[in-house]
């Protein structure tokens, strides 16, 4: 029996992904390895560059370059990967954009773990980051930030603050703005709500999938995708 027992083990061990447990005691996949393993068994779990699946979609990948809020590149290339469900609900997005000339650009997506605790050791306004203890929904390849852009262009719609502003008035229910500002904003929420986002709290960017609590918190950086 108990020889039984030690086989299964270890086919339970060559099956299963190993999750490195951190200091807050979070699993978190930072090996290919391992995270090839639970494309194997779901293949949901793939972290897909969006811009293959969607090739007319706008990037604006801010992370890889100075111009966000830390002042520096935190990712060596400027790419946006999400899990394959996420993805597909964001080509239906695109979809219907396109049939008003207009179209989807990318601020940031998948986000390694690591560069969740880098911007919140360098942010003083915690309300902006998301916390360590916790991780982000852009570690799981389930959240996106985004806006809206015209699709013969590439001139961006105009929305009620930059990207990554920490003013009020980038919560997505702040009402002393243009008509049309709000306009454009309530369209980009409208279709993302549509398609199982849902915006986050106090940016008007930010969109988590639906099913972002089944998928595991990553640090795999892009270059391994």
């Amino acid at each position: 029996m108990r020889k039984i027992f030690f086989l299964f083990m270890l086919l339970y061990a060559g099956i299963c992904p190993a999750q490195s447990i951190n200091s807050y005691g979070l699993a978190i996949i930072d090996d290919v390895a391992d995270y090839k393993k639970t494309v194997h068994k779901n293949n949901d779990n793939e972290l897909v560059e969006i811009k293959n699946y969607i090739p007319n979609i706008k990037l604006d990948i801010r992370y890889a370059g100075t111009n966000n809020f830390s002042k520096k590149a935190v990712y060596n290339q400027a790419r946006a990967f999400a899990r394959l469900p996420v993805v597909k609900a964001l080509a239906l997005v695109q979809q219907e954009l396109n049939q008003k000339g207009l179209s989807l650009k990318i601020y940031d997506a998948y986000r390694p773990y690591a560069v969740t605790v880098e911007f919140f050791e360098t942010v003083s306004d915690k309300n902006f980051v998301a916390h360590p203890k916790n991780g982000s929904r852009h570690n799981r390849g389930c959240a996106i930030d985004l806006t809206i852009v015209k699709l013969k262009n590439g001139r961006e719609l105009k929305m009620p603050t930059s990207y990554d502003s920490f003013a009020p008035e980038a919560s997505p229910d702040f009402k002393d703005l243009p008509v049309r500002v709000i306009r454009n904003r309530d369209l980009l929420i409208d279709l993302m709500s549509k398609h199982g986002f849902s915006v986050l709290y106090n940016e008007w960017w930010h969109f988590d999938f639906r099913d972002w609590k089944q998928f595991d918190l990553m640090d795999i950086p892009f270059k391994q995708l």
